[in-house]
């Protein structure tokens, strides 16, 4: 098992080295969703090959967030489903969700929710957003991270708000709603950078306006694409999800990418993984890229 694995709610979390930058990889909760949705247009039997698949069809998936102490200020980037109350009694039953969800992952490594600056969400789905907000005690829900700036880009927000999506209720008002009467978002258009070596850019194909990020430091770099390339099975172009907005686009931009990501001392960091977290290109003998889990870094 790699060292990055889903390892549920643990004291000591995996760690990734990036240069100076210390990741660490904070298990949001795991989910298991319809594997023909996962792939679209591949056929069962080329899929099955590559995943675990269960009796009704399902896959499993992870929810890594990473956490990021830099430059003064502290970020959680996504942030899973969420607490298991805000899924009902059908909905636990086919997602397959666990008993903790991230709130959890940070009381276990001794990490204060309360300290956290930035929150930064690739988009707005139920299993990347749903953490970003808690029951409240009295039936409503508030931010889960009170001091922080949630960083979403303008264009996702807006689809989000007006349900633009494949997925009837993936947008989840319980998600929102609280994010936007409490004041603390703070919207982006396109590319921008949050601290000195954290930056997002936009990677359209699976939302319209769903965002990456960026993480630089000394001569490495380290790319997080989200639904793009949800999980290392899905690195072929046209491994694409049925969840995808826009497959095309999602294609030619996963094309980019890892012609991009193929650059010496980049690695990749996929955020639903069950096996791993953190991932390097290579290629097979007949020069077709392949991936392999990364060693994760030391101690910071």
């Amino acid at each position: 098992m790699s060292a990055t694995a889903r390892q549920g709610a643990v004291s000591s979390p995996p760690q990734i080295r990036i240069g100076d930058l210390a990741l660490k990889v904070l298990d949001g909760g795991p989910l298991w969703l319809d594997g023909g949705a996962m792939f679209g247009i591949i056929p069962k039997p080329i899929w099955s090959r590559l995943v675990d698949v269960d009796d009704a069809n399902r896959i499993p998936l992870a929810t890594n967030c990473f956490y990021l102490d830099t430059a003064g200020k502290k970020i959680i980037i996504e942030t899973g489903c969420g607490h298991p109350s805000k899924f009902d009694a059908k909905e636990q039953g086919f997602f397959k969700f666990s008993n903790y969800w991230l709130a959890d992952s940070f009381a276990a490594a001794g990490i204060d929710r309360e300290s956290i600056d930035f929150v930064i969400l690739t988009h707005l789905h139920f299993d990347h957003a749903g953490g970003a907000t808690m029951p409240d005690g009295n039936g409503g829900f508030i931010p889960t991270f009170p001091r922080a700036r949630y960083i979403v880009q303008q264009g996702e927000w807006d689809d989000a708000v007006t349900g633009h999506a494949v997925m009837t209720g993936t947008y989840r008002r319980e998600n929102l709603a609280p994010l936007e009467t409490s004041g603390v978002l703070s919207f982006v258009n396109g590319e921008a950078e949050i601290v000195p070596g954290v930056r997002v850019r936009p990677f359209p194909g699976h939302t319209r306006h769903q965002q990456s990020v960026v993480f630089e430091s000394g001569n490495r770099r380290a790319i997080l694409p989200a639904d793009l390339m949800p999980t290392s099975a899905h690195l072929g172009l046209r491994f694409n999800m049925a969840y995808d907005l826009m497959p095309f686009e999602n294609m030619k931009n996963k094309e980019r990418f890892l012609l991009e990501s193929a650059e010496p001392n980049t690695t990749l960091l996929i955020g639903q993984d069950p096996h791993a977290a953190h991932w390097r290109l290579g290629n097979d003998e007949k020069g077709r890229q392949t991936l392999a889990p990364a060693e994760s870094g030391g101690s910071p």
